[in-house]
């Protein structure tokens, strides 16, 4: 899992339900990143109003910027007593911010479309819970300051770098016909607030109106919570990551999910 800022391998814990290589180029060793092994078992979840809560493509390069930073937030643990820590995260953020719209633009070879699916909320909803969130992830949409608390890509392409391709479907449509999700993430502080299975029912909207008929995404296999989540939104396991290629690329293992997407006459 999708998904973020850089070509980190997915170890899919539970804040990144899908984190897939999109970018092209390897993070250095001198980074001193690590992805997040935390378990939300600990977290609570702040009291919100979950009608506040809004699921859309990303219009504006504000909210680009601030879901580029929800993923640098999610996937990369960094040490808040290193030095020039803003620094960094801010370099990371900036990295994922121009990939993200290569992407979107239609200027990444081998993309046929790509989206940027944000599940948004009002500042006020927030602002009293998590400052960290606020101040990181906040845009205006032109009415009302709101905060990205999720986000993934959905990528109509053949294949994602690095991954298991898909099998569906065969023949000439399947550069236009199947999509991937990746980069599927949702701040810690709203765990368990329905925002992951949110942002995956409004991918598929998007995917049918693309005309996609199956829709694919990559989970680590020890990543129970994700595993679940796709499955009850009607995800089913297609194939598994040979063992060698797992430890080439220095990351778990991991399953491509497949969905069949209903077709509309």
């Amino acid at each position: 899992m999708a998904f973020l800022c850089s070509s980190l391998p997915s170890y899919s814990s539970i804040p990144i339900f899908s984190k897939s290589n999109t970018h092209g180029f390897r993070s250095s060793s001198s980074c001193r990143l690590r992805l997040r092994p935390i378990s939300t078992s600990h977290v609570l979840a702040p009291s919100i109003d979950r009608s506040t809560i809004v699921i859309s493509e990303t219009v504006s390069e504000e909210e680009l910027w601030a879901a580029a930073c929800l993923r640098v937030r999610t996937f990369n643990e960094l040490n808040p007593s290193s030095y020039n820590i803003q620094d960094h995260r801010r370099y990371l953020a900036e990295r994922e911010f121009e990939a993200l719209k290569e992407r979107v633009s239609g200027k990444r070879e081998g993309f046929t479309r790509v989206s940027c699916v944000n599940a948004t909320l009002p500042l006020s909803q927030l602002s009293n819970s998590s400052e960290d969130l606020c101040s990181a992830c906040k845009f205006s949409d032109g009415i009302e300051d709101r905060v990205v608390v999720g986000s993934l890509d959905l990528n109509q392409c053949r294949w994602l770098p690095d991954e298991i391709a898909g099998t569906k479907p065969e023949g000439i449509s399947v550069d236009f016909a199947r999509a991937y999700l990746s980069n599927v993430c949702v701040a810690k502080e709203l765990h368990r607030n329905g925002v992951g299975y949110k942002l995956i029912e409004k991918s598929k909207v998007v995917a049918k109106e693309w005309g996609i008929t199956d829709m694919y995404v990559h989970v680590t296999v020890v990543n129970e919570a994700a595993k679940r989540l796709y499955m009850k939104c009607g995800f089913v396991q297609e194939s598994a990551e040979p063992a060698w290629q797992a430890r080439y690329l220095n990351r778990p293992q991991r399953l491509l999910l497949w969905l069949p997407l209903p077709t509309t006459s």
